[in-house]
């Protein structure tokens, strides 16, 4: 059985490592001829075309933009069209916005009997203006007409895109998205690390891993940071990720007069991630647009509470007093108090650590994740009479 997966970009992210996780763990089960699709990966955000290209099924398509460009898209979709005829693929799996409208689109023209689309995050909400949320929910809609199923790394997204009429219920099968535990479940504190840093032994470390750009809570940090350094002196800001508003968020900490107190990681592989976690006291995720936010069990398998906002799927790892706080959006003085709470309370961060770490480790696995969705291949492969 031949599988194509199609993704816009190969930046540093979780639904592109979702994406190469599951392209490189299914190429390994018997029956199954796997193949990546990808435009062209290029940016502050980092790029993962090498983890998947060394393994030799990575096509790059030029023209598969993230931006909106009329023609460029235009000549996206009859590039994968021409490819999808050629090649005769019995599935294709779609990701990401750009890559799922266009991909489900040619795979439909090209008469692809499956046709399957993650839903990594929303392409529609509250997050952006009416006339972008009235496009791009139709958009979804018209692709949603030719798809055959939905793969939700979070229940919020299915009900979500239901909400707006796109598919039926039992058209969504949600696949928590795992990751290799071991960096993070082993990780420990990495002193020379934290020296070249400049992370002293008592900081209170408050990490956030994310790109540094618009929707995923940086100024939230900013806006709290100095009346939580009042409350919690040794406190200090680990950001983990590059992108566009490294710039802008720089600038900011020393408008503040804290610029001492922010750290700014900058963009950090994959596999080194753990590093950067065992050096946490505790994680905020204060993303306005997300699936399933990736640092959130990352930061969980090694033992480290949270603080989030309870936004799309953030809800269904950060548990309220089991392993973290899951706080309304934008509620600044609810996140100044959790977050002081933490700091003075060593014993409920480990509590609400072990808790998560273990639960964590019973969903999240890649092996989890590559083997429900192989099942769930054979399955709609059944149903449409393929061998």
């Amino acid at each position: 059985m031949r599988v194509t997966h199609v993704i816009t970009r190969l930046i540093v992210g979780g639904a592109q490592e979702n994406t190469i996780a599951s392209v490189l763990g299914l190429r390994a089960k018997p029956g199954l001829e796997v193949e990546l699709l990808a435009g062209p990966t290029e940016g502050a955000e980092g790029t993962l075309e090498a983890v998947v290209a060394q393994a030799g099924c990575l096509t790059v398509v030029p023209e598969l933009i993230r931006a909106v460009r009329p023609w460029t898209d235009w000549l996206a979709y009859r590039r994968l069209v021409r490819h999808f005829t050629r090649n005769r693929p019995d599935i294709v799996h779609t990701h990401s916005g750009k890559a799922g409208i266009l991909g489900r689109l040619a795979a439909r023209k090209a008469g692809v009997p499956v046709v399957i689309h993650s839903i990594h995050g929303p392409s529609f909400g509250p997050f952006q203006g009416r006339l972008a949320n009235g496009i791009f929910t139709g958009a979804e809609r018209y692709a949603g007409r030719v798809t055959d199923h939905f793969v939700v790394v979070a229940d919020a997204m299915t009900r979500q895109y239901l909400a707006a009429g796109i598919g039926r219920p039992e058209q969504y099968t949600r696949i928590f998205s795992g990751f290799d535990l071991d960096p993070f479940v082993h990780a420990v504190r990495d002193d020379e690390l934290a020296r070249r840093l400049g992370i002293a032994p008592g900081d209170f470390v408050i990490g956030k891993i994310a790109r540094l750009f618009e929707l995923k809570g940086h100024d939230d940090v900013f806006a709290v940071a100095p009346e939580l350094l009042r409350r919690v002196p040794n406190a200090k800001f680990l950001f983990v990720g590059d992108g566009p508003w490294r710039q802008r968020f720089g600038d900011l900490a020393r408008q503040i007069g804290l610029a001492n107190r922010f750290v700014f990681a900058g963009l950090v592989p994959p596999a080194d991630v753990g590093r950067y976690v065992a050096l946490m006291d505790c994680l905020v995720h204060l993303s306005r647009r997300e699936g399933l936010p990736r640092a959130l069990p990352q930061a969980l398998a090694a033992g480290r509470p949270m603080v989030a906002y309870d936004c799309d799927g953030a809800g269904e790892v950060c548990r309220t007093d089991e392993t973290g706080f899951l706080i309304p959006p934008g509620d600044h003085g609810m996140l100044l108090a959790r977050l002081a709470q933490l700091a003075a309370d060593p014993d409920l961060r480990g509590r609400l650590g072990e808790t998560g770490r273990r639960w964590v480790c019973e969903r999240f696995t890649v092996s989890r994740l590559v083997q429900d969705q192989h099942e769930l291949y054979l399955r709609l492969a059944r149903e449409k009479g393929l061998r």
